[in-house]
């Protein structure tokens, strides 16, 4: 993707300025600042925009299926794992003991049979419509606050991310497996609030309000804190764990040195391989470092099925929930110690990592490009980095050197008391969430069939996304706010174009 030349672009950006990169020589390291600069000019697109993930892009027909391709430089054997984990993704898992033993390993306590009950064609989750008795796209997070000194030493060396509620642990779980109750199931109230806008135009914001309905294993906490999740879109998974740790960190500027209002953090976290603290990039706070560990986390918790990076063989179930951890799991030793031995979890991360973003729309439309100019100026690229280049020595031969566009710093802002979960995690606090990358958010409709947006769904539409905003990005929420309403129309004709 970075051979040939190249125009040196003006607005050099912070990363451009300040990255220092191992894996590069100087000649190279020349060449991305000048490719990942501002552009000079929105009157044209901009060499290589339609490719948002680089040679990986998928340049398929952009239909329902627009999240589930391949990345588009895999070689055959690259292809064969894909195919192979994609058939993992999708797998039922079963309630132990059961006649298909590869298969069995459920629950107990579960919020979905695979991972792609909860990530539908690989794409966005939704809250619970009027009339739907559960959430399997969405579930709530649960902890509760260092409680003793022991505790409190645990969260600050960073030997754990959160506590979990004493009797129904890390997140409500509204399935059980046969012989066991669920744990209950979310309840969310909504309280409308208009917002006005120029030109004499209105948007409504939704509040929500969360609890836990028919709780089976009695109260909660009483200082139980609830945060609700979406499952997020799965694409370009691989490319974001390939962006160069230096080029994160010389985005972050936690004490705003630079006086923009603009104060990115990187989330710090233990690594399940190694013990080692590092950088995280996944999940809605950045609290997992790989999409190894990423999908680890999510079979455990969501599915209760246990591997090598979360060997939870009863998954979520607590030491107050005795029931629950009398249960059978699914380990067969002939197959290994967990219920999802190698090679399975390496085969659903290959997949993770190798669901390819699309090609990008109509870059060229004059809407577009006028809605991208408003972008850059509103200071949406302020946390909505546009691109980078990976780092050559990714050990994934189809990520290396890609000149990418997710837009994402991959940074943990704060984003204001409206979008606090008040739940910290980790070395996030309750009101700061990492950057959504928005690679693909305009395919959501089409792949998805609904546009809520956000950790939670609140937002119904690209617009109210960005009404929610806050914190660090209310000066960029006013400027829209503010905007005429044809700006605004540009606006959102960029972003779904993305």
């Amino acid at each position: 993707m970075l051979s040939g030349s190249f125009v040196i672009l003006a607005g050099a950006n912070a990363m451009a300025e300040t990255t220092a990169r191992s894996d590069l020589t100087a000649k190279d390291l020349a060449r991305v600042r000048a490719v990942t600069s501002a552009p000079a000019s929105f009157a044209v697109a901009e060499p290589f925009e339609m490719m948002a993930g680089g040679a990986a892009t998928s340049r398929k027909t952009p239909d329902g299926n627009a999240f589930s391709h391949s990345s588009a430089n895999l070689d055959f054997e690259g292809e064969r794992d894909f195919k192979l984990g994609n058939a993992l993704f999708r797998k039922l898992w079963v309630s132990s003991p059961s006649s298909t033993q590869a298969s069995d390993g459920l629950g107990p306590l579960y919020n979905a049979r695979s991972c792609q009950r909860c990530h539908l064609k690989d794409g966005r989750g939704h809250p619970p419509g009027p009339g739907e008795s559960n959430a399997t796209s969405m579930f709530l997070r649960l902890s509760v606050p260092p409680q003793t000194a022991t505790e409190r030493a645990q969260i600050a060396s960073g030997a754990v991310a959160s506590l979990p509620e004493p009797t129904y642990g890390g997140q409500l779980q509204d399935f059980a497996v046969p012989g066991l109750a669920a744990e209950g199931r979310m309840v969310i109230t909504y309280r409308e609030e208009a917002v006005p806008l120029s030109g004499g135009e209105t948007a409504s914001l939704r509040h929500p309000t969360y609890t836990v309905g028919n709780p089976a294993f009695g109260p909660l906490h009483p200082e139980t804190l609830l945060s609700p999740r979406v499952a997020s879109q799965m694409i370009g998974l691989g490319l974001l764990e390939a962006i160069h740790p230096d080029d994160i960190h010389a985005l972050s500027d936690p004490d705003d040195r630079d006086g923009d209002g603009i104060s990115g953090r990187v989330s710090i976290v233990r690594d399940a391989a190694t013990g080692d603290e590092t950088l995280g990039r996944f999940g809605w706070k950045a609290g997992n470092p790989t999409v190894a560990q990423q999908s680890a986390d999510a079979l455990a918790g969501d599915i209760g099925v246990s591997s090598p990076l979360a060997p939870r063989h009863h998954g979520d179930c607590t030491p107050a929930q005795s029931q629950c951890l009398q249960m059978a799991t699914g380990v067969q030793v002939r197959l290994g110690e967990t219920e999802a031995p190698d090679p399975v979890l390496p085969l659903i991360a290959h997949y993770a990592r190798n669901l390819a973003v699309p090609a990008r729309r109509d870059v060229s439309d004059a809407a577009v490009l006028k809605g991208k100019r408003l972008f850059h100026e509103t200071g949406c690229t302020g946390c909505h980095q546009p691109k980078f280049v990976t780092r050559r020595d990714t050990p994934f031969a189809e990520h290396r050197f890609q000149l990418i566009w997710p837009f994402t710093d991959m940074l943990l802002h704060d984003m204001g008391e409206a979008l606090s979960d008040n739940r910290p995690v980790g070395s996030a606090s309750g009101r700061e969430w990492r950057t959504a990358p928005l690679w693909g958010i305009g395919l959501t409709e089409v792949v998805n069939g609904h546009t809520f947006f956000l950790h939670d769904g609140r937002a119904r539409n690209l617009l109210e996304a960005i009404l929610w905003h806050g914190g660090e990005a209310e000066a960029a929420r006013d400027k829209v706010v503010e905007m005429p309403p044809e700006d605004r129309a540009a606006l959102i004709r960029f972003l779904e174009s993305l």
